[in-house]
């Protein structure tokens, strides 16, 4: 037993191709665990020198990173990131040049409008292409070299209602992606998982939430119930064991055989099927309430444990071998804990080791250890912030006005790099700088700042 657990912890913590950051969350598995080695230490951490780079759009998300790729026949350090309006940008980390840019041709028709995405782009593991989302409900595979369209698939029918919201995933050549509602839930939307061949953008799995006996996407308003959005930052979540995916959703109807509101759904690798779920056994309070489950999105431990917090202010411990199959059962968990604050929780955590566990709320961050099968508290403060992430050796979050640096194992806070205001975003830090975007795409902005901090 103790082999397996250290082995699933090695595979949780596994580390992306070359010195790249290739996805929100570092690896399929969205630990929000980087590097072991960044070139940043909190020694030298209080030196880095801050770029602001002006962009035609504001990054509610998080930018990614591939070392050397070539770009106009050079090689070229690159940041790719995507704007609220669909603009995806290819930037020299090093001169801040934009080296290429695609627009949506739909741009014009939404750009200004409540109509955005805040989905964090992908690249392939052959590093010559990104994936990455528009408010047209499109996903478009684009050349590292170019930034030219090599295919396109529209995974909604209804885009003004269906938002492309949390973080792209790949895993067995397969893209993953998940559908989200608009601020205000205005009906009819519904939550799914579509899984598309990466060579040529051909729709291989499509699981509904709602509906969930409908194996297509669907036009939203002929399902009889709405919502169950799927929105954390890191759904979809792949289980390095076995592959499966894992999702949460917000609020929504649930009835233990096509209706899955405020739900952890576990599915099969390609999206297709339901495999179990965990509901919690308040979830029609949660439904009437507005406490969405799905405002975050599932966070594996070794040893078959994840974790899923809620805008209840609730963290909860769960096995993966202990949940339920496809019925009406609810409960199950082994433990909850209070999120920092007793607050919504709206951030991804980051687990660090396989047993770490760093959350943040609005009202502060804390960090957990998971040992004997609990949750054993370790040291928290008043700090808030966006998602955490670990690198180097160091804990990053994210917050308006800041990214506090800290020693994860104590707390300690070692430094603070200035920033702007900050909504969804979270940094990474790799190969000597720290990188991240500015703004809220709820303020429907066409301009914004990517903020790069480097070693001297």
């Amino acid at each position: 037993m103790k082999l397996l657990v250290l082995a699933l912890a090695l595979a949780l913590a596994a580390p992306a191709a070359a010195a790249d950051w290739p996805e929100f969350g570092y690896v399929p598995s969205r630990q929000n665990v980087g590097p072991a080695s960044t070139g940043i230490t909190a020694a030298n951490v209080g030196t880095l020198r801050r770029r602001e780079i002006q962009l035609d759009g504001t990054v509610d998300s998080s930018p990614i990173f591939l070392q050397g790729v070539t770009i106009g026949g050079k090689p070229h350090d690159t940041l790719f990131v995507t704007t609220t309006y669909g603009k995806t940008e290819a930037i020299d980390v090093h001169s801040g040049k934009v080296l290429w840019r695609f627009v949506p041709p739909t741009y014009g028709s939404y750009a200004g409008s409540a109509q955005i995405t805040t989905m964090t782009p992908i690249a392939d593991p052959s590093r010559t292409a990104i994936y990455a989302g528009a408010p047209d409900g499109v996903i478009r595979k684009l050349s590292v070299a170019t930034g030219k369209v090599l295919w396109a698939t529209t995974i909604t029918r209804d885009p003004t209602h269906e938002k492309l919201a949390a973080a792209l995933n790949f895993s067995r050549g397969l893209v993953i992606a998940a559908t989200d509602g608009y601020i205000g839930d205005a009906p009819p939307y519904q939550g799914h998982v579509v899984t598309l061949n990466a060579t040529n953008g051909r729709i291989v799995g499509v699981w509904n939430s709602l509906c969930s006996n409908r194996h297509s996407i669907q036009q939203p308003s002929t399902c009889p119930a709405s919502d169950s959005a799927i929105w954390g930052r890191s759904a979809p979540v792949v289980d390095p064991a076995t592959g499966d995916l894992l999702v949460a959703t917000g609020n929504g109807p649930f009835n233990g055989s096509t209706d899955w509101g405020d739900s952890v759904l576990v599915l099969s690798p390609d999206g297709t099927r339901l495999l179990k779920h965990w509901t919690p056994a308040n979830q029609a309070e949660l439904n009437s309430d507005d406490l969405d489950l799905g405002s975050t999105a599932p966070a594996l431990l070794a040893g078959g444990y994840f974790v899923q917090g809620g805008k209840d202010g609730k963290l909860r411990l769960l096995s993966l071998s202990r949940l339920a199959g496809v019925n009406a059962k609810t409960g199950g968990e082994l433990q909850t804990v209070a999120t920092p604050g007793s607050t919504d929780l709206f951030s991804e955590p980051a687990i660090w080791q396989g047993k770490w566990v760093f959350l943040t709320t609005s009202d502060g961050t804390a960090a957990w250890k998971l040992s004997g099968g609990r949750l054993h508290e370790v040291w928290s403060n008043a700090n808030g912030g966006a998602s955490p992430v670990v690198a180097g050796g160091l804990l990053y979050v994210e917050w308006s006005g800041g990214i506090r640096v800290y020693e994860p194992a104590t707390g300690r806070q070692v430094g603070e790099l200035p920033i702007g205001e900050v909504h969804w975003q979270s940094p990474i830090a790799i190969d000597g700088f720290v990188a991240a975007a500015e703004g809220n795409a709820n303020d429907h902005a066409t301009t914004g700042v990517l903020d790069v901090y480097s070693l001297p």
